[in-house]
């Protein structure tokens, strides 16, 4: 005859089983507003320095706006993520990275390989949807505002695409305007 199961294994198993569900069934929610907006703000004024510039110039200018970005993000995600006590290495956080930096991986490839080419005029139009489709692609692990503005991000992309002289300008309303806007949302609406 088998052995009975204890009841406090069983209620161990049932209790790893509801945390694995919840922890699946949860959302990343510390995007940080406030460093959404300043990174806005720093774009903007990247993006009107540049706008005369051209070729490596210019590259170089934007590549060092989103380094700046990239500190600004993690240094206000950390803080919003301590204040909130969310763990960056549950499953929702590892689901929004993971969707998140696909395509901002298979961007940096991409920015590489037109720039070995000189083809600077299409790298406003491959950031502006690729940044969209990462923002798409994570906000099915975030909050609802994070994939509406991804698609804005992408819509910006294809008018780059469609009128490359402009993609300058393009890239400040997206990486500095989309970004004060929906920073300023998301402060205001998922706190901070």
């Amino acid at each position: 005859m088998p052995e009975p199961v204890r009841i406090g294994d069983h209620a161990l198993d049932n209790l790893r089983y509801i945390r694995e569900t919840m922890e699946r069934a949860g959302s990343f929610t510390s995007i940080p507003g406030w460093g959404g907006l300043v990174i806005g703000l720093t774009a903007i004024g990247a993006g009107v320095l540049l706008q005369e510039r051209s070729g490596e110039a210019w590259l170089i200018g934007w590549l060092s706006e989103a380094l700046v970005a990239a500190a600004i993000a993690i240094a206000t995600m950390a803080v919003k993520g301590k204040r909130n006590s969310v763990d960056f290495t549950a499953a929702p956080a590892r689901r929004f990275f993971a969707s998140y930096f696909a395509p901002l991986i298979a961007g940096a490839v991409l920015t590489f390989v037109l720039w070995r080419a000189g083809q600077f005029v299409a790298m406003p139009a491959l950031w502006l949807l690729l940044y969209g489709a990462s923002f798409v692609t994570s906000g099915a692990h975030s909050i609802r505002v994070i994939p509406v503005m991804g698609l804005l991000y992408m819509l910006l992309g294809v008018a780059a695409a469609v009128i490359p002289e402009a993609g300058n300008l393009f890239m400040i309303v997206g990486f500095g305007g989309l970004h004060v806007i929906f920073g300023f949302v998301i402060a205001r609406s998922y706190g901070g």
